[in-house]
């Protein structure tokens, strides 16, 4: 088997990628007028815009081509990674590096293929690439300029995708200041309208006619501002008896283990693992911040998965325990029936300074997935425990605090 091709900044790329904090399922629509203008232009069958991490290729968005990810070293995009310009094919089924890959060999049976990188503050994230079932495309100047800007423009719109996430959670932010305003203005509120009740009854003692009228006036208008607080109140409270409503950025356990569910059963799939992931009853309904939790969690459960052998298992547990009211830690652990890791290897991983090496499957490592997730877990004032018995598996556990 090759070696991987491997760019020299591939520490600074995955993290520009871990930076637009993407979930690689949620943006098909974001992009599928791109893709399809890219086939138009280059006069292909197919096009698609893939994203590379430290494991896998993710399809984010297909024109005439259903596919959803593949392991990164099948992919041909992760060649484009290497360099500033295109990366073309001719005939995929007279390469050795391509010949015997699934998408030659089987359906579609893809033969072309002409590659632009996707530039994220100069790193390579991934690639746009146009594809056909027959042999070489002749791509004037013209039309390589044209696929340039569409490339262009999808890493726009990947920059915008991230502001627009932003703007929600602020949007979400602004929304829990009102309700702590309406909760705050209702106590002094009280104070007022008890205030006045309490002078205006006096005051008819002492018939101060025109102290009744004042305070009459103070009375009705404290009233409508508190009716106002309580309408504000009363419409939170509708929602809070039913789920918390999530903010832009946020997930609960049953949104996060739907999203790794999606994200990761077919690479236990096509390695014929089982792949479970079980939530909390108790805290499953919970809001807690999806900042970097698909990067933490997908690199975990990918590496798990590459380490663990036909018929083995993939466990992931994720719970959220609660300190007191407003503090929760989000727990995941990841245990998998793999090869296992010795002392050495631990240390290494804890130390951030992991290497590569290959997968029980002959899987081509890139040796930088655990050392993205050290990083990340760091930078979140979380903590990593690993235990494990080589040959025997095992278990990464991420605490991250809330």
């Amino acid at each position: 088997m090759l070696n991987p091709p491997i760019p020299l900044n591939e520490m600074d790329r995955l993290l520009s990628l871990s930076d637009l904090d993407l979930d690689y399922a949620a943006h098909q629509d974001s992009f599928k007028d791109l893709t399809k203008l890219a086939a138009k232009v280059a006069g292909t069958e197919m096009s698609l815009v893939n994203l590379i991490d430290s494991y896998t290729q993710w399809t984010i968005s297909t024109h005439n081509l259903e596919l959803e990810q593949m392991p990164r070293e099948d992919s041909v995009c992760q060649y484009v990674l290497m360099g500033d310009g295109s990366f073309e094919v001719e005939d995929l089924s007279a390469d050795e590096r391509f010949k015997d890959k699934f998408y030659v060999t089987g359906g579609p049976e893809l033969r072309y293929y002409y590659g632009i990188p996707l530039n994220v503050n100069e790193h390579n994230i991934g690639a746009l690439c146009v594809v056909d079932k027959t042999k070489a495309k002749e791509l004037n100047p013209e039309k390589i300029e044209l696929l340039k800007i569409i490339a262009g423009e999808i890493v726009n719109r990947l920059k915008y995708i991230k502001v627009i996430e932003e703007l929600k959670s602020n949007l979400s932010e602004a929304k829990q200041t009102q309700k702590k305003v309406a909760h705050d203005i209702r106590g002094p509120l009280s104070g007022i309208i008890g205030l006045a009740q309490l002078i205006s009854a006096q005051g008819e003692d002492n018939q101060m006619d025109e102290i009744l009228e004042f305070m009459s006036l103070i009375h009705k208008s404290g009233r409508s501002i508190l009716d106002l607080a309580d309408e504000i109140l009363s419409a939170d409270n509708k929602k809070d008896k039913k789920t918390p409503e999530l903010k832009g950025n946020e997930f609960n356990l049953l949104v996060f283990k739907d999203k790794l569910d999606k994200l990761y059963t077919p690479q236990a799939l096509n390695k014929q693992i089982k792949f479970t992931v079980n939530t909390s009853l108790a805290s499953e309904t919970i809001p807690f911040s999806k900042n970097k939790l698909l990067q933490i969690a997908g690199n975990l459960i990918s590496n798990a998965i590459k380490f663990t052998p036909v018929g083995g298992h993939v466990i992931v547990d994720l719970n959220l325990i609660t300190i007191d009211e407003v503090q929760h830690v989000l727990q995941m652990r990841v245990t998998d029936s793999g090869v296992g890791l010795d002392e050495k290897g631990i240390a290494t991983i804890l130390g951030g300074t992991a290497s590569s090496t290959n997968g029980t499957g002959g899987e081509n490592g890139y040796g930088f997935g655990l050392v993205l997730v050290k990083h990340l877990i760091d930078s979140l004032k979380g903590t990593l425990n690993i235990t494990s018995i080589p040959g025997a598996g095992a278990t990464f556990e991420v605490n991250l605090p809330q």
